[in-house]
């Protein structure tokens, strides 16, 4: 990855922001301006109400940034939560775990946590693994 600067740091999904949108946008105009133009209006209004229902289902795409925001969360979570029973950064050794790995390691309770993280060093555990590992689960009921 790149270094993030001022000049790099905002972040875009070309397939959304570049491909979709700008499509979607220049088939409803065009789609549109025809529903005005053309003898057939009743075909043409429909194909701009599907236009804008595609519209409305990309605003509902958007969980994808929600689930990469939880994503983070979830990381900062557990890195605090290491610095919090081990008085170690988490930070240190973080790359060498899989987000699979991470993810899972949420579900660990406090007291069974830092033995995970160990452990999963050690033996490269998967996060099916460290899931079966969890002996009192910790739940989350808030993930998008």
């Amino acid at each position: 990855m790149k270094i993030q600067t001022y000049q790099n740091h905002i972040r875009f999904y070309p397939p959304h922001h570049f491909v979709y949108y700008p499509i979607l946008t220049a088939f409803l105009i065009s789609s549109i301006y025809f529903a005005c133009t053309e003898d057939e209006k009743l075909i043409w209004a429909f194909i701009s109400v599907g236009f804008i229902f595609l519209f409305c289902l990309a605003f509902m795409l958007r969980q994808h940034y929600a689930l990469t925001l939880q994503n983070r969360i979830v990381r900062l979570e557990l890195r605090y939560r290491y610095f919090t029973l081990s008085g170690k950064r988490f930070e240190e050794f973080e790359y060498k775990l899989t987000d699979d790995q991470l993810f899972a390691l949420r579900f660990a309770p406090d007291d069974e946590l830092l033995p995970l993280v160990e452990d999963t060093l050690k033996n490269s555990l998967t996060g099916a693994a460290i899931k079966k590992a969890i002996v009192h689960w910790k739940a989350d009921y808030n993930r998008v």
